[in-house]
């Protein structure tokens, strides 16, 4: 019987991270659990399929501060690469429903070093990361709590709906947007009024940002 050389099949991230197996399991939290606190062990790394992620730090005061927000089809929990087994330095808090897929530790490393393909897609998301950490820092540095808000809103459009004109933004509270600029919820609400009586935004129960609002965002 004459032997046949098939080449190995591409890994399929989608169909992986789609699905459920050795080292990976679909987890479902309700809004505001937990998917991990500090001083957890970083012992996974999550994949979000459906609702929003909010990832803060907790002062000694009690005072929380969101690093970022997490969107379907992002990647939380890369701590869990660290070279040695750590523990969090954050925490992860389900803003809505939340659907995700748990890889642990063992089998994120095993991915890393078997699948390329999947090896470029997580550092891609881990460039990506950085770079938005500098963004951040640079806009804390810089530019004042207004600014701040009008770039934010802007980056969580063109998240929700690249490209649109006008997009109606998932449900997020003054309280974490205040959190994500450094300010404060009076002070956010302040600048949603005027950035609603200027035109720049619809705002009810949620919030549609106009592309118009880069103006506040690009003038001196």
């Amino acid at each position: 019987m004459p032997v046949t050389n098939n080449p190995p099949s591409e890994f399929d991230i989608e169909a992986y991270l789609s699905s459920q197996g050795k080292g990976r399991k679909f987890i479902h939290l309700d809004r505001s659990q937990f998917f991990f606190l500090e001083g957890d062990a970083a012992d996974s790394v999550f994949y979000l399929h459906q609702g929003r992620v909010k990832i803060s730090v907790l002062s000694k005061t009690g005072k929380e501060a969101t690093i970022r927000l997490v969107n379907a089809g992002d990647f939380f929990g890369e701590r869990a690469l660290e070279p040695a087994p750590c523990q969090r330095i954050t925490r992860a808090t389900a803003l809505l429903d939340c659907s995700a897929l748990r890889i642990a530790r063992p089998e994120l490393i095993r991915l890393m070093r078997e699948e390329p393909a999947f090896a470029f897609r997580f550092s891609n998301f881990l460039l990506a990361c950085s770079m938005r950490t500098q963004a951040d820092l640079v806009d804390q540095l810089f530019n004042r709590a207004e600014k701040r808000l009008a770039r934010l809103l802007l980056l969580l459009a063109e998240n929700s709906s690249p490209g649109a004109d006008a997009t109606l933004l998932q449900p997020i509270s003054q309280e974490t947007l205040a959190g994500m600029i450094g300010s404060t919820r009076p002070r956010v609400n302040a600048f949603m009024n005027r950035f609603r009586k200027l035109g720049y935004i619809e705002y009810d129960s949620r919030i549609r940002v106009r592309k118009s609002l880069l103006h506040v965002f690009l003038r001196d």
